[in-house]
Parts: C-alpha cells; sequence; structure tokens
C-alpha cells in the first residue's frame, strides 16, 4: 500500500479532507461533533491513500454505508470505516458487534474500537481476491490458489459453526483480501446477521467455483474441478453442516492436480 497525506485532526477543520468524515454532506456540528468521537477513539490523525476516490481524495474504500481510510492511533495504523451521513442505519454496532462474533472464531479483521459513526480495525494490507489472483503468473500459483482457498472455506465453514451468515459471499470480489503471505481475509460484516440460516460455505463455493466469472480464472489456476461432484457435496453439506460433510466438499477444491 503507497503512504498517502496524513492529515491531524485539528488540520481536518481547514482542509478539503473534512468532507470525507460527514460524506457526502459536510455541516460544520456535524463535523466537530464527529472529530470529538474520534479523540475518544484514540485517532489522532487520518491518511488519504488508496485506489478509490472521494471529493478528488484518495480512500481505501467506498460503499453504501461508509468510507474506509487509514487512521493512526498511540498503536499505530488501523482501518476507519466512516458512517456516511446519508447510510441507512443509525450507527455502526451492528456491524461492531458482527465483526466482534467473527474474530471469536478467528474471522476477519480485528476489530479495535467501536463507535456510533466510527468502526477501527485492524488495518488489512493485500490485494482483493480477483486482483490477487491476476498477479500469479502464467503457469504458476496452483498451490498458492489451493492453500487461498482451503482457508477461505475454513473460515466461511467456522462462521456457519457460530450461525453468523456474513451475507455478500455469493458475489464476493471486495469481501476477500488476501495478504502478502497468502493469508485471506474475509471483510465487511455490515450486512451480516445472526438470524437468518447460515450460507458462508455454499456461497463463496458459488463465487469461487460455480458460474462465475472469477471461477473460471480460479480453475485455470486450479486445474479441473467436477463440479457435478461438487454441487452433490454442496447440497450434502446444506443439508447437514457436520464437519465430515465439510471435509468431502473441501477434498474435491483442495486436493493437487497433476
Amino acid at each position: 500500500m503507497k503512504s498517502g497525506e496524513v492529515v491531524s485532526l485539528k488540520a481536518l477543520r481547514e482542509r478539503k479532507h473534512r468532507k470525507i468524515l460527514c460524506y457526502p454532506r459536510c455541516e460544520q456540528e456535524e463535523l466537530e461533533r464527529r472529530l470529538k468521537e474520534l479523540e475518544r477513539l484514540g485517532v489522532h490523525a487520518l491518511e488519504f491513500t488508496g485506489e478509490k476516490s472521494v471529493f478528488d481524495v484518495p480512500v481505501l474504500g467506498k460503499g453504501c454505508v461508509g468510507i474506509v481510510v487509514v487512521a493512526y492511533t498511540s498503536s499505530g495504523r488501523a482501518a476507519l470505516k466512516i458512517r456516511r451521513v446519508d447510510a441507512d442505519r443509525k450507527g455502526m454496532f451492528h456491524e461492531g458487534e458482527m465483526l466482534k462474533r467473527a474474530n471469536a472464531v478467528d474471522v476477519g479483521p480485528k476489530l479495535l474500537e467501536i463507535s456510533e459513526n466510527f468502526l477501527l480495525m485492524e488495518l488489512i494490507e493485500g490485494n482483493h481476491f480477483p486482483e490477487w489472483l491476476k498477479s500469479l503468473g502464467e503457469g504458476e500459483g496452483q498451490s498458492r490458489v489451493r492453500l487461498v482457498l482451503k482457508d477461505v472455506l475454513e473460515q466461511c465453514h467456522r462462521l456457519d459453526e457460530a450461525g453468523l451468515d456474513h451475507g455478500e459471499l455469493s458475489n464476493a470480489p471486495k469481501h476477500i483480501l488476501v495478504d502478502a503471505d497468502d493469508r485471506p481475509y474475509l471483510m465487511d460484516f455490515e450486512t451480516a446477521s445472526i438470524n437468518r440460516r447460515v450460507s458462508n460455505v455454499t456461497s463463496v463455493c458459488q463465487y469461487l467455483l460455480l458460474g462465475s466469472q472469477i471461477a473460471e480464472k480460479v480453475k485455470e489456476k486450479l486445474g479441473k474441478v467436477d463440479e457435478k461432484q461438487l454441487i452433490q457435496k454442496l447440497r450434502s453439506y446444506k443439508r447437514e453442516r457436520t464437519r465430515e460433510n465439510f471435509e468431502e466438499l473441501a477434498k474435491i477444491v483442495v486436493t493437487e492436480k497433476a
């Protein structure tokens, strides 16, 4: 990740970057309230870097609920998700609680702090899965892809066991981040729920291996996958979410091809 412009909270009041804190409408009263909120969280500066752009300011991410930037705290750099003022939810507490539950089974970036308008979490430096896959050279990467998929499936199974449904893994180009050590992270728990039937393993298999554009790219690296057998094992797992059924399913994906 390239370093960006670092702006102190005090300096934010006078810079165009203040609009990021209150996107898309920046009112002075709300800005001051949010600056005090950040101080209570132990944030003393923000860094503006990333592939996305908001008001010509680079950021790590932008979605319907929030904007993600780098924050500086006494403990170092972290990821800060800022609630948009026009978001369809009153606060960040639900997402924080869902991430906390995911962390309990070793899934997702570590939750550091939470408040009404901000989610402070571990900063994961890496590439989204499609970009990571594309970065692998021709004729290489089968073992690396296999290990990443194995880890992703294991994390999804742990979420299934915990009764936490991510909700967006059937189309997840922005929800799987792979770091420099090929460690995958499931991101963005804003629509996660403990009140609906879990489908993390089945959803991520649909995205990574069946019927999507990225699935074709995965199979180019992974080698031939028996889709008929995979679908059969997915149905068995869906009927009975046992460890045995999960391992039978995972075996199809992670067994090294000749």
